[in-house]
């Protein structure tokens, strides 16, 4: 059985700046918990801090029963039951087969074993047949599926990965994924992956921590992170252009009325007038209406604009649409065509009440 690993209020310092600013979290057994975010906001040290290669400031670390930070010196025999595998693949100047067995050889298992463990490794990442082959001719795809063999080898209990795929091609980057979910399926091994790529971590995690700023401003589900963000910082990082600040006019007790900038938006929820709310829309439930005239069956949140601009995202189109406020909505391609929208022309939205979603404030710009 795996361990839950439970997060105390990590804080790390490196030369000045704090790179880690009161880390908690609790990831329970046998989930592939992803931690997403832009470069630079102390994912990969909270990975390094949890593999032992490096030591909070303050702060615990609870794996199962065991504080790893108790103690004058970290639970070494902990760490056994760990593996890590790095952004860049490292391989020793030795063969295929001796860098995936290089592990088990400081666990004295008998030769045999060990065979039957290399061997169903590398049946398990695609590279059978490879064990004679100098490790550093490899590719990098394969360097990478190289280490994930030796990781999993021993058959760690927690296995760390730190943005796994950032070099690779999507070809080589499907075939990680699909290990990832092997390994953590087949073993139950509990899995930590660091990335800044948002959509491979809704690919591939159970539940996501956004971190930035040295801090999760937000832990949940795929859906929950990226349907109903809790900060406006994570909106903005999960590609949420229509973000809002303004003043509760009215509310009835089951919807409210924002003022923004002049422009009036009504809210599904009940609020207190007079409050400070931050807010946003997602593209996607953005309605667009092509024939010019008001629907019918929608009564609020309506809005004509001038189309600003718009931008290719795969098939579709973002729009930016000036209606007082900015906003941006999604169009196909083919409704492109069909209704011949282009810049400048005006078109008419509209969304209803419980697509404004509520948040917490940015500390800052980003």
């Amino acid at each position: 059985m795996t361990m839950t690993i439970v997060i105390e209020d990590i804080r790390k310092t490196f030369d000045g700046p704090e790179v880690l600013k009161g880390v908690s979290a609790e990831i329970v057994n046998g989930e592939i918990f992803g931690i997403i975010g832009p470069s630079g906001q102390g994912k990969s040290t909270l990975l390094r801090i949890l593999h032992l290669l490096e030591t909070p400031d303050s702060g615990r670390v609870l794996f199962g029963d065991t504080d790893l930070f108790g103690s004058e010196k970290p639970s070494y025999a902990v760490k056994r039951k760990m593996a890590m595998v790095f952004q860049k693949a490292a391989a020793f100047r030795m063969s295929v087969y001796d860098n995936v067995a290089l592990g088990l050889t400081y666990r004295n298992l008998p030769k045999a074993e060990v065979r039957r463990r290399v061997d169903q490794a590398l049946e398990e990442v695609g590279l059978t047949g490879y064990e004679d082959r100098q490790a550093q001719t490899l590719s990098g795809g394969e360097l990478q599926r190289i280490s994930l063999a030796r990781a999993i080898v021993t058959k760690p209990e927690v296995l760390f990965m730190d943005e796994p795929t950032a070099s690779l091609d999507p070809v080589n980057t499907r075939k990680i994924e699909k290990l990832v979910k092997y390994f953590n399926k087949e073993y139950g091994t509990t899995i930590i992956l660091s990335t800044h790529d948002m959509t491979q971590g809704q690919r591939l995690a159970n539940r996501l921590g956004v971190m930035m700023d040295g801090r999760f401003l937000q832990i949940g589900t795929p859906e929950e992170i990226f349907a109903t963000p809790a900060h406006e910082d994570v909106a903005r990082f999960i590609g949420i252009p229509n973000i809002f600040r303004g003043t509760v006019l009215s509310s009835d007790g089951v919807d409210s009325e924002i003022e923004v900038d002049g422009i009036k938006l009504i809210a599904g929820v009940p609020l207190e007038v007079g409050e400070k709310v931050n807010a946003c829309v997602r593209p996607e439930e953005i309605s667009l209406h092509f024939d010019g005239r008001r629907p019918s069956e929608v009564r609020r949140n309506v809005f004509s604009g001038i189309i600003r601009s718009e931008q290719a995202y795969g098939t579709l189109n973002y729009l930016s649409v000036d209606c007082g406020i900015p906003l941006s909505a999604l169009l196909t391609w083919e409704q492109r065509d069909r209704y011949s929208v282009r810049s400048g022309d005006e078109i008419l939205l509209s969304f209803k009440p419980r697509s404004v979603h509520l948040m917490g404030g940015a500390k800052k710009d980003i």
